[in-house]
């Protein structure tokens, strides 16, 4: 029997009848994901911060994504488990509150001059466009974004929500993480948004985000196939995300500032 049969009949067995031994079968197959994600992550952090236990807080994002995987849904398990397994290793990082208070602030100031050049321009902006709403040179823009994103400030894992219950994320639209069916039009509603602010998207950007979450490319690897710098792919990532966590931001206010008019 081949591997993938082997780890299909893992699948089956937990689906079917949640197999406690089947789960942790399905934990150490899906471990080095675990790793992978966690050396990504930690690249980009302060030496201070150790790897082992971004792995640790890793493994508990591995667990929840095996426990709501929906295969039918026809994503990929190893994209689905990337997002959460991230997901769990930043929410973390969080509450270390690790990050520069003017890193903070870059980002704030870059997502403010992004929400003015839409409000007047009905579009988004290119880096140049950006630079200029800042009052910055073109490379400060640059370096900003490289900073921000380095430090894990602005992702698709980041929630965009902060009203009651739990937040959604942007990751979690695209690889559908609703679990609960009185759910399904809201996030079938958002999913139609976000495709079409990412279409809205220049070629290059819609790209990198469709290589990076839905295919688990690394941005070094992207770097590669555009023939680009790894930095310059976390500059152009991060400058689409400010724009898709800003437009879904602004969905969610005006519908619960209509819920809570009626």
């Amino acid at each position: 029997m081949s591997e993938y049969s082997d780890i299909d009949d893992i699948w089956r067995r937990y689906h079917e009848h949640g197999d406690p031994d089947a789960r942790d079968r399905l934990i150490v197959h899906y471990s080095p994901l675990v790793k992978f994600v966690a050396s990504r992550v930690a690249a980009g952090l302060p030496g201070s911060v150790e790897q082992p236990e971004l792995v640790s807080n890793g493994v508990f994002g591995l667990i929840d994504a095996i426990s709501k995987f929906q295969p039918e849904r026809g994503f990929k398990f190893e994209t689905y488990a990337m997002a959460r397994i991230r997901g769990a290793i930043l929410d973390e990082l969080r509450s270390y509150d690790w990050v520069p208070r003017s890193v903070r602030a870059k980002a704030r100031q870059i997502e403010r001059a992004n929400q003015r050049f839409v409000a007047k321009h009905h579009r988004v902006p290119s880096e140049d466009e950006l630079a200029d709403e800042l009052g910055v040179p073109l490379e400060t823009v640059r370096r900003m974004l490289k900073q921000v994103s380095a430090a894990g400030v602005l992702a698709l894992e980041d929630p965009f929500s902060g009203d009651e219950g739990e937040s959604s994320t942007l990751g979690d639209l695209l690889t559908d993480g609703t679990d609960d069916p009185e759910e399904t039009f809201e996030s079938d509603e958002q999913r139609f948004i976000m495709a079409t602010e990412i279409n809205r998207l220049p070629e290059r950007e819609k790209l990198i985000l469709a290589l990076y979450y839905y295919e688990g490319m690394t941005l070094a690897d992207i770097g590669l196939v555009l023939k680009v710098t790894e930095s310059r792919i976390c500059q152009i990532h991060t400058k689409a995300v400010v724009h898709l966590k800003q437009r879904l931001a602004a969905v969610e206010r005006d519908t619960s500032g209509t819920s809570r008019g009626q």
